[in-house]
């Protein structure tokens, strides 16, 4: 009888570890299609980097005539192997799942979806708050979008940062490089995505519901 107790208890524990992971992963996805549509559709198309490692793989694709998507992911995944000593292998890896689901959706919407790009400012606009919503969820979920955020992260828990202002400092270089080397424009445009961009993350990621099928699962090391 103790037995089948302890099975039944067991089988229990194993549905409900799936299920959260599910639903962990689900969310993941979920915000990284949000976060690649918005770069790929208004963001990447006028050249403004969302982020660092969004700069990078822009200057690698103007340099290099590397694609976007691939350019993002080999930021991201050098970037990452620095992440494991801060965060550890779990939080890596949700990083890593969310960086591929996000540089596909990037090659992807890059390849078969094209919009008529009227107003730079509706662009920044509707980037930004994509970006932002996707950012956020990532990180509500234990992970983040990868590249120079993670630098931004471990800055953020050292000086007890809000993350989204810890990402407006560390990207700003990336911005400047960007803007010498492309349009110094793209100062412009970026720090106003970063304005927008950065303050909704901190609202997604802060905010708080009655009810939850998770807990706000954080991204400092614990």
């Amino acid at each position: 009888m103790k037995v089948l107790k302890k099975r039944k208890g067991n089988n229990k524990l194993l549905t409900t570890i799936i299920y959260r992971l599910l639903i962990t992963y689900g969310h993941l996805a979920c915000g990284a299609i949000i976060q690649g549509i918005g770069m790929a559709l208004f963001l990447f198309p006028n050249a403004i980097p969302s982020g660092g490692a969004a700069g990078i793989a822009i200057l690698l694709n103007y340099w290099l005539h590397l694609s976007l998507g691939f350019s993002l992911w080999f930021v991201n995944f050098i970037s990452l192997t620095i992440a494991i000593k801060y965060f550890g292998y779990e939080w890596t890896f949700r990083t890593m799942f969310s960086v591929t689901i996000t540089s596909l959706t990037v090659s992807w919407v890059s390849a078969f979806w094209h919009i008529p790009h009227i107003n730079i400012g509706m662009d920044i606009l509707f980037g930004a708050l994509l970006f932002g919503i996707g950012v956020g969820i990532l990180i509500r979920n234990g992970a983040s979008s990868g590249g120079l955020v993670i630098l931004a992260l471990i800055i953020a828990g050292h000086k007890k940062w809000s993350p989204g202002k810890a990402m407006f400092w560390v990207n700003m270089s990336v911005f400047i490089l960007t803007a010498l080397v492309i349009d110094i424009k793209i100062v412009l445009f970026a720090t106003i995505c970063q304005l927008l961009s950065t303050r909704i993350i901190d609202f997604v990621h802060n905010f708080r519901i009655g009810h939850t099928l998770l807990p706000n699962m954080g991204w400092r090391k614990r």
